[in-house]
């Protein structure tokens, strides 16, 4: 307790004192966030923008914060939510309110366990985190003004895989599944979806039935993506590097389809799965590979979701461990973690290609969250 105390007042006093730089912006830019790891030289959360061709300008710092390696808003936009993956640490959750170039601290909470990797918030302001150094997801509120409630319930997995990454449950995502109440958990650890529910009369989460769908041996579930039909989920395995078609029953269950390699086939040397979305249309779908360090394209069969790839697009840095297709889905933008870069592609909306346009320097970039 006294160990979160300091971060508190400390992370106050940093967040009041922030200075950003301020150079010339594109008026016709579209902003956005970079969450990051601050082991090296970042020191929070910074935004950039995007402009009309693709060109980065950067704004600069927004809040002075310990590893806010992942983001969310509130459902009003009002505020920005981030997971602070403190390592050896317990994590936290940390709340902003936007006050144009600058974010401004509100609260700092308790995530409920190690290593917090990932957060969302529901339309209903429910914060979800998954903690992945203990293997279990939490369940707070964000208040009209904006501050976090104490954790309000807590969920642990238990198990574990077959590899040596799965050697007991490492949760790794948590989303809210559209037009349902369900919630599910991907659990790279246990190598399984976990399926909830939320009470909102109790404010805790309850597991559904049945309550957890395995993945292939060995495959390391890590992201997922919904197709807008809401009927097909794709699962990103991150230790074999392919991407898994759920589909979701009529009753509500939920069961596993095909799945499909995201690297060449005469690709060799150590590579893992990062990321992963899908275009609107749900034509086309994005993974990221870091070690081949490049963005997968597929084209999504429209009659039965199968995935057929494209290509494959060089991120010019490395360990793409997040990327983001822009509001109006005409650009990609990626977070390359360990060359400190930032690049921009003009996505074909008709093929899916991505063609280069830009990068600019960034330190430990690890999340993008477009306004």
């Amino acid at each position: 307790m006294k160990t979160f105390l300091s971060i508190l007042c400390l992370s106050l006093i940093l967040s009041c004192n922030s200075k950003k730089s301020t150079p010339e912006i594109q008026s016709d830019g579209i902003s956005f966030y970079v969450g990051s790891y601050t082991n090296k030289d970042s020191k929070g959360i910074y935004k950039y923008t995007l402009n009309s061709e693709g060109f980065f300008s950067e704004i600069g710092l927004q809040t002075l914060a310990e590893s806010p390696s992942f983001l969310s808003f509130s459902a009003d936009k009002k505020h920005l939510i981030a997971a602070n993956k403190l390592d050896p640490k317990l994590g936290s959750i940390s709340s902003f309110t936007i006050e144009g170039d600058s974010l401004i601290l509100n609260n700092i909470m308790p995530s409920g366990g190690m290593n917090p990797c990932f957060v969302t918030t529901t339309k209903d302001n429910h914060v979800l985190a998954a903690n992945y150094g203990s293997g279990n997801i939490s369940l707070l509120h964000l208040d009209q003004n904006g501050h976090l409630s104490d954790t309000l319930s807590v969920q642990q997995h238990t198990g574990k895989g077959t590899t040596s990454r799965q050697e007991g449950p490492h949760a790794h995502a948590v989303y809210s599944v559209p037009n349902s109440d369900d919630i599910i958990s991907v659990d790279l650890g246990t190598n399984s979806l976990w399926f909830y529910n939320i009470d909102k009369n109790t404010n805790t989460l309850n597991l559904s039935t049945p309550d957890t769908l395995a993945m292939e041996e060995g495959a390391g579930p890590r992201h997922l993506t919904f197709h807008p039909n809401n009927k097909w989920i794709y699962v990103l395995n991150e230790l074999n590097n392919t991407v898994t078609k759920i589909e979701r029953l009529e009753s509500g269950q939920y069961e596993k389809k095909e799945s499909t390699k995201t690297l060449p086939s005469d690709f060799i040397a150590s590579s893992t799965s990062a990321d992963i979305h899908i275009s609107s249309d749900g034509l086309f779908l994005y993974t990221s590979n870091r070690g081949h360090n490049s963005i997968a394209v597929f084209k999504v069969n429209p009659n039965n979701g199968s995935l057929t790839l494209v290509g494959h697009e060089s991120t010019r840095g490395e360990t793409p461990r997040n990327f983001s297709l822009s509001p109006d889905e005409k650009f990609v933008v990626v977070a390359n973690r360990n060359s400190d870069n930032l690049v921009s592609y003009k996505r074909n909306k008709e093929t899916g290609v991505l063609t280069f346009v830009d990068e600019i320097k960034s330190p430990t970039p690890s999340f993008i969250l477009f306004q």
